[in-house]
């Protein structure tokens, strides 16, 4: 026993003595963090691009905004003056005689179609009661007009996608070169598919601010809070995929016009409220609390996606300047003497944002809740009408004079004497003008200086040459030295496609966790 006691003293006491010794090493345990600067230095970089995303990120939230705002005030002030022109220039036709080959320039004949979509679908909109809807969304359960409201930000996407490729087809048939063999179906079933379009895209933007409008009429607020946790669902669904510069940029276009598009729709929701309430500006104040707290919401998604999809891809903050320059790019190259698009049709194709079905949907909610009787309402929307354009000229002014700096700053003034960064089979849907040269004029010429110039008429358009697929060239079974190219081929295919420049992404898509 004796020995025991002594054994287990001794254990006791040598375990007190590692016991002092590792907590006063612990204790006084020392650690160089310069040996390993260069994963420290990293990560303090890591945390500075995430407070500089904000700041980027609404610079260029800021700057796209104003140029959807450019294209939205667009339809409503130079549209109709633009239409009224050429309709004017048909019935002078047979006084004047014709001075050209084309009756009507290709851009004229553009803002005609445009302007005969816009009332015609205007007229069509007559016949969809705005108050019956109400009432029928209202009835519903707040679990149903959840779901329903997702359905249709699904919807608005995919009209936004495929919307402005029918537009496109249709202003390239009605303006393509006759001399060219026929092969379109004719214009006006692309007209009637283009009114289709709109009439519809305007009805689902209907139902759109109908459910934010009974949301913002609920007793209790359960659904408006539902909706707004609908956008935090969306970090979720974005910040763990993996993402590169080109669908950043898809991500970051559609979040601008998903922005401006909400703006929009709280504009028709506070317009529906007034008009209910005799234009009591008392309930203006009590709408006021719930249209910041949307547009908070909006706002901090937007910045903790944004900031958590660059942190996890390596990305840095400086992209959103590139970003910033690739869409000014599009408006001074659109100010060009030989454009080959219009600036809204390029800020649709770019952003998705296609004003036609919301401009819409907004005259037909102003002219059934304001009511115009006597000379002075008549002189007040006179007056209102030339306030719009003037807002539209100087917010033109400034965004070609920040355009100009900022492509300027990007060192990209060389590429507005190239030829347009478009794909040859792309050709047909998205340049309703020929952006070619004529013959014995060189591309450098071609692309004026001039900023404020229209587009002169070409004398030919050269058709474009479509690539030649390398599968052509294998109908039968290729030998050994053909197999060797076609797997080198395909392992390259695997490892990577090769990237786009910004300027190439042409088209507004769904953005995924890749754009080939």
């Amino acid at each position: 026993c004796n020995s025991l006691y002594f054994i287990m003293v001794h254990v006791y006491l040598l375990y007190a003595y590692e016991r002092n010794e590792f907590i006063s090493a612990e204790l006084t345990r020392g650690y160089f963090l310069e040996h390993n600067e260069a994963k420290y230095t990293e990560r303090r970089e890591r945390v500075y691009t995430c407070l500089r995303i904000p700041k980027e990120l609404e610079k260029l939230m800021m700057f796209g905004f104003f140029l959807c705002l450019d294209v939205f005030l667009y339809v409503f002030t130079l549209l109709p003056l633009r239409v009224l022109l050429a309709l004017i220039r048909l019935l002078t036709l047979p006084c004047c005689g014709l001075s050209g080959s084309r009756i009507l320039q290709p851009a004229q004949v553009c803002d005609v179609l445009k302007g005969f979509i816009m009332v015609l679908c205007y007229f069509m909109m007559h016949y969809v009661d705005y108050s019956m809807m109400y009432h029928l969304i209202r009835g519903q359960s707040v679990i149903k007009l959840y779901i329903i409201y997702n359905m249709l930000e699904v919807a608005d996407r995919l009209f936004s996608s495929f919307g402005q490729d029918i537009l496109d087809a249709l202003y390239w048939t009605a303006t393509e070169p006759k001399e060219r063999k026929r092969a379109h179906i004719g214009v006006i079933p692309h007209f009637f598919m283009a009114v289709l379009y709109v009439f519809l895209h305007a009805i689902l933007i209907m139902v759109q601010a109908t459910t934010l409008n009974v949301a913002f009429n609920s007793h209790n607020k359960s659904l408006l809070t539902i909706m707004m946790s609908n956008n935090f669902v969306e970090i979720k669904g974005s910040v763990f995929k993996k993402f590169e510069k080109n669908n950043l940029f898809q991500m970051s276009n559609s979040d601008i016009k998903e922005r401006f598009t909400n703006y929009t729709l709280l504009l028709i929701v506070c317009l529906r409220n007034m008009e209910q309430f005799s234009w009591n500006p008392d309930h203006l104040w009590v709408l006021f609390p719930d249209v910041c707290m949307v547009i908070a919401s909006e706002i901090a998604v937007d910045v903790v996606k944004h900031a958590f999809i660059t942190k996890f891809n390596d990305i840095t903050a400086d992209v959103y300047s590139e970003y910033r320059a690739s869409l000014a790019f599009d408006l001074v190259s659109s100010r060009q003497k030989n454009a080959y698009t219009d600036y809204s049709d390029s800020v649709s194709r770019r952003m998705g944002f296609i004003p036609l079905p919301l401009a819409l949907l907004l005259i037909r909610v102003v002219t059934s809740s304001v009511k115009i009787q006597g000379s002075l309402s008549i002189v007040c929307v006179v007056l209102f009408y030339l306030g719009m354009i003037t807002l539209k000229v100087l917010n033109s002014i400034v965004l070609l004079g920040k355009s100009c700096m900022y492509v300027k700053e990007a060192n990209m003034e060389e590429k507005l004497f190239q030829n347009p960064p478009s794909a040859a089979p792309s050709f047909v849907l998205t340049n309703p003008l020929c952006p070619y040269p004529s013959k014995g004029e060189p591309a450098e010429e071609g692309m004026s200086a001039s900023v404020t110039t229209q587009p002169t008429q070409r004398d030919e358009c050269p058709a474009p040459q479509i690539p030649t697929s390398e599968s052509d060239q294998f109908l039968t079974t290729p030998d050994e030295s053909e197999e060797k190219s076609l797997i080198q081929v395909d392992t390259e295919l695997k490892h990577g496609a090769p990237k786009k420049d910004l300027l190439e992404i042409d088209r507004f898509t769904i953005c995924g966790n890749r754009i080939d």
